[in-house]
């Protein structure tokens, strides 16, 4: 497979990159996140309108920008939410949703409507918190009780969904699968009990600290290195290398400690600065839609579905803990789902366990759902305002 980048492609894919960060500041109350922009330009950029570029000729910058989608995910989970409450009701949610799942596709099935039971199934229990982050960020979402529950509920909705389908859908093997997800796992920990034998004091830390900044950059060049490294495990992009990343941001902010803030800047810059937003337009650019337009209500069947199977359980699970606002708004959280349909996709078709219009369908509905539910979420949001501070004392009023 030829995984030349067309330098011609790729200048109009910054361009798309570049004019979605305009928009969206020069018009800071439109309720549309920066990802759909870059997923429409994208559309636009593909063979069905402008015929600009192919996908192709960005894959391998695209796989590393799902890669740093992954990785920035699994550096914001802090895993001690799992030993919370907020974790182990995430847990049960996702259970419920997989459940709900199985007996939704299963009807599906019976009916004739869909044959990719699995796939399908899985999907509807996804979650897009690498997708979610810089909007839930911005708007200051993932402060208090409701943010803790809203990382939880994002971060199993991610991990679970990518840990299943590497077992059952890998195209290299159940066994070999396990295996590689056996050696990621032996790594992480490896690398987590490496951290704790490296002193503070010795001369590797002691070079590490210095060359942070500055043009070394050990720590963001470790990073990039441990990233690409996973994607290279194969010669195409499957989804081992993206659990993998999941797990090396896991691992890589316990390896940073302190020093976790200034390293999150560096790959916030690097990732959502270049990598990432290649990565979402040229999703747009994939996307087949011509098989979404020959059955558009396949698609809302889908979009509903992943509403009510992924959103429903949350409003559920978290009744005594979150107001009714608050819980719906983590349920639009857990509803809304891309990359993980992305990979989902790639990796049926591949397998064979996936038809073409199932998988443009499910792709097409998780955009649809990046384009309506955080905006709901935004619109939900109505904190008071931060009361003015009172006055000292004896003091003269302003």
């Amino acid at each position: 497979m030829d995984d030349a980048v067309s330098i011609d492609t790729l200048a109009a894919v910054a361009a798309v990159a570049l004019v979605a960060a305009l928009v969206v500041g020069l018009f800071p109350r439109l309720p549309v996140p920066q990802v759909v922009l870059l997923l429409a330009g994208g559309i636009v950029l593909g063979p069905h309108v402008l015929d600009v570029g192919a996908a192709q000729d960005v894959r391998v910058l695209a796989d590393v920008g799902l890669g740093f989608v992954f990785l920035l995910a699994g550096y914001e989970l802090d895993l001690r939410l799992f030993r919370e409450d907020a974790g182990r009701r995430a847990l049960l949610a996702w259970a419920v949703s997989l459940g709900l799942a199985a007996g939704v596709v299963g009807v599906l099935v019976t009916a004739g409507m869909v044959r990719d039971f699995f796939p399908i199934a899985l999907g509807l229990t996804t979650t897009a918190l690498g997708t979610l982050l810089p909007v839930l960020r911005e708007k200051g979402l993932l402060r208090g009780g409701l943010g803790r529950h809203l990382l939880a509920a994002g971060g199993v909705g991610e991990l679970l969904p990518v840990l299943v389908m590497a077992v059952f859908l890998g195209s290299q093997g159940r066994l070999v699968a396990l295996a590689s997800l056996g050696a990621v796992a032996v790594l992480a920990v490896f690398l987590g009990l490496l951290r704790g034998r490296v002193r503070d004091d010795s001369r590797l830390a002691v070079v590490i600290a210095a060359g942070q900044h500055e043009t070394a950059q050990i720590t963001l060049r470790g990073t990039v290195l441990l990233l690409l490294t996973l994607i290279a495990i194969t010669d195409q992009f499957h989804l081992d290398a993206v659990l993998g990343a999941f797990i090396a941001g896991v691992v890589l902010r316990r390896w940073v400690g302190e020093s976790a803030p200034q390293l999150e800047s560096k790959l916030d810059a690097v990732g959502y600065g270049f990598f990432v937003p290649i990565f979402f337009v040229s999703s747009g650019m994939a996307l087949d839609l011509p098989s979404i337009a020959d059955a558009p209500l396949r698609l809302v069947l889908f979009f509903v579905l992943m509403l009510a199977v992924r959103g429903g359980p949350a409003l559920v699970v978290h009744r005594h803990v979150l107001p009714l606002r608050q819980r719906g708004q983590l349920a639009l959280v857990s509803a809304t789902a891309l990359p993980v349909l992305v990979a989902l996709a790639e990796i049926g078709l591949r397998s064979g366990t996936m038809l073409r219009e199932n998988a443009a369908a499910l792709v097409g509905a998780g955009v649809l759902t990046v384009l309506v539910f955080p905006a709901l979420v935004v619109a939900l949001d109505r904190r008071p305002a931060e009361p003015a501070p009172a006055p000292a004392a004896g003091a003269a009023p302003g």
